[in-house]
């Protein structure tokens, strides 16, 4: 296994990935062997190279709600329906998971997408089983839900149908303004105190949010769809994740405003953390987008992390410790108390849950836009992988 260790900067940082994230697709940390690319003088220059394509991987889950214990989050159980991102976000925390399945949590991460097909019909099973109890359920806490793949397939919009139709509360984390096409489901969902909506804003700078997040929505179009939640009465608050000392936390307090004009009644915040391999590929991004700010980025992170570029204690590592960490939440607190911007969204309702009766008709794929051929192929053949742009280079 290739030992996970603190970067010490490329030697020769690699160009960036036109429309990705991250660089380069270095081994897990589970791997046996490491690659390593080296120019031999016939390589193609940076802005000839194709861009990488997008392959979903279908996923044969047996359970799709995840639990957890931890005091740092304030739900107990979520639902992904993807596994990888093609937002392509370069501090997404969810990268390192990639390495479980032998993939890369580079770029691998952004291109290899593994979905689950039978998600709802597997969640209407789990909620249907004697004894569940219900309470909010967080749905994309690791990977965005409206990811681009989701337009076609509408696994995310199948799940959201299940948790209508049983009257289970959700709230919803996602950057993306597909979301909006849920509407007919959220809405009256809010309307009985059964969902929220959180969205993500890092920053307002469009080039900065371009390099940071290629794929996901720019800040003017999640700022509109949450005024657009906000005016059909659903739940909105603001993520301002990750703050990233040296590159984004000056817009702290612009973040904020700039939400609650939108509408957002609550607000959140987290520090940027680099677990496992994320710490050598977010040094890398610095090196191939913003050399000269490198050495005092990644200087700051380890000036909040205890010295290292990520601290997984309870209590400190979605905040940090040390005093650039308190002055960044002391400037947060004080910005959403002006603003009158509640620290968590409202309590939602379990009272109304029905428990799904069998049988369960649950449909794979519930959107219409999703291809139906695809999507139903998928229970028998799980590994089979699909295109998602044939013929076409995305960029």
């Amino acid at each position: 296994m290739p030992p996970t260790r603190e970067p010490d900067g490329p030697s020769a940082p690699a160009p960036p990935q036109r429309g990705r994230g991250a660089v380069s697709s270095p081994a897990g940390r589970f791997e046996r062997w490491v690659r390593v690319d080296e120019d031999d003088g016939w390589s193609e220059a940076p802005d000839e190279r194709p861009t990488p394509r997008t392959l979903v991987t279908w996923d044969a889950a047996r359970s799709v709600l995840s639990r957890n214990d931890s005091p740092d989050i304030p739900f107990d159980r979520s639902v992904n329906p993807y596994r990888g991102c093609e937002h392509g976000c370069v501090y997404c925390f969810a990268r390192p998971s990639h390495a479980y399945l032998g993939l890369s949590p580079g770029l691998d991460f952004e291109t290899r997408i593994v979905a689950k097909p039978d998600a709802a019909r597997l969640l209407a099973e789990e909620l249907a089983r004697p004894g569940y109890a219900p309470a909010p359920l967080a749905l994309g806490a690791n990977t965005d839900p409206y990811q681009p793949v989701e337009r076609r397939l509408g696994i995310t919009r199948g799940v959201l149908e299940v948790l209508a139709a049983a009257a289970h509360p959700v709230v919803v984390v996602t950057k993306s303004e597909l979301v909006l096409r849920d509407l007919d489901l959220l809405a009256p969902m809010a309307e009985r105190g059964l969902a929220a909506v959180l969205v993500s804003l890092t920053t307002l700078e469009p080039e900065l949010a371009r390099r940071l997040e290629p794929r996901a929505a720019a800040p003017h179009r999640r700022l509109a769809a949450m005024r657009r939640l906000a005016e059909a009465g659903v739940p909105v608050g603001v993520l301002t994740a990750p703050m990233i000392p040296g590159l984004n936390d000056h817009e702290l307090e612009r973040l904020l405003a700039a939400a609650h004009a939108a509408g957002a009644a609550s607000a959140g915040m987290v520090l940027l953390r680099l677990p496992h391999e994320l710490g050598a590929l977010f040094d890398e991004w610095l090196a191939a987008h913003y050399p000269a700010r490198r050495r005092r980025v990644l200087g700051l992170v380890r000036d909040c992390r205890a010295g290292t570029l990520n601290d997984p204690r309870f209590g400190s590592r979605m905040r940090g410790a040390g005093a650039y960490a308190d002055l960044l939440a002391q400037r947060f607190e004080r910005a959403r108390a002006r603003l009158g911007l509640l620290p968590r969204p409202r309590a939602l309702e379990t009272r109304h849950f029905r428990p799904p009766t069998p049988p369960l008709h649950v449909r794979a794929g519930a959107h219409a836009g999703a291809p139906a051929d695809r999507v139903g192929a998928a229970r028998d053949h799980p590994t089979r992988q699909l295109e998602l742009f044939p013929g076409t280079r995305r960029g």
